[in-house]
């Protein structure tokens, strides 16, 4: 039996923190896991940037109920899951989440909480476990499942590796290149044509 893992931002939604970057003009705000390996580095220093600004969760939330997936990345996403089990891990917030499911028509999603005070402000965050996104897909693993794992950043290279088949879907050049022993793809034809392969093994 195998289950599908994706990645959520840059693979099927384009990166929440972008978008808010241009909408809140703070270009600071664009680093994103495929510039910052280290997840907890990256959460600290954009928790201090919102206090800097004094912006909260409410004006993130408005920017990303104006978020549409990418296009092609609903129909992708209800094609395989006419055939097969996916899920998606990511280290993104519930409270950030739920607009953006449900325009993927509420698939299975594995993520983080943040903490927010009275004032709206974000002042921390709970992650589910460490290492979120490795330490589910081995969950899996260990209750009779081959993952298939598919993500385009630094966060997601330990589970792309330790899954039956890791596939690097519209990451960078670096990355690409520094891990030759991943297959990379551009477009969700071909996305989809690879974890067919892996279906069959």
């Amino acid at each position: 039996m195998k289950m599908i893992c994706f990645d959520l931002e840059g693979v099927l939604v384009p990166e929440i923190w972008i978008a808010f970057s241009e909408v809140s003009g703070i270009p600071e705000l664009r680093r994103t896991t495929r510039d910052e390996p280290n997840y907890e580095v990256l959460m600290n220093w954009r928790l201090g940037i919102l206090r800097e600004h004094g912006l909260g969760l409410k004006e993130i939330q408005e920017t990303i109920a104006k978020i549409d997936p990418l296009p092609g990345a609903k129909e992708f996403l209800d094609e395989l899951r006419s055939f097969s089990q996916a899920v998606i891990i990511s280290d993104t917030f519930t409270e950030f989440a739920g607009p953006l499911m449900k325009k993927l028509s509420w698939p299975t999603l594995f993520c983080n909480e943040l903490e927010v005070g009275d004032d709206g402000m974000i002042c921390g965050y709970h992650l589910r476990i460490q290492n979120t996104k490795l330490s589910t897909v081995r969950a899996f693993q260990s209750i009779g499942y081959d993952t298939i794992a598919i993500g385009d950043s630094y966060n997601d290279l330990d589970m792309l590796k330790a899954s039956q088949t890791g596939i690097l879907f519209r990451s960078t050049e670096e990355i690409v290149k520094n891990n030759p022993d991943l297959p990379a793809c551009t477009e969700y034809d071909d996305l989809m044509r690879l974890i067919k392969a892996a279906l069959k093994k």
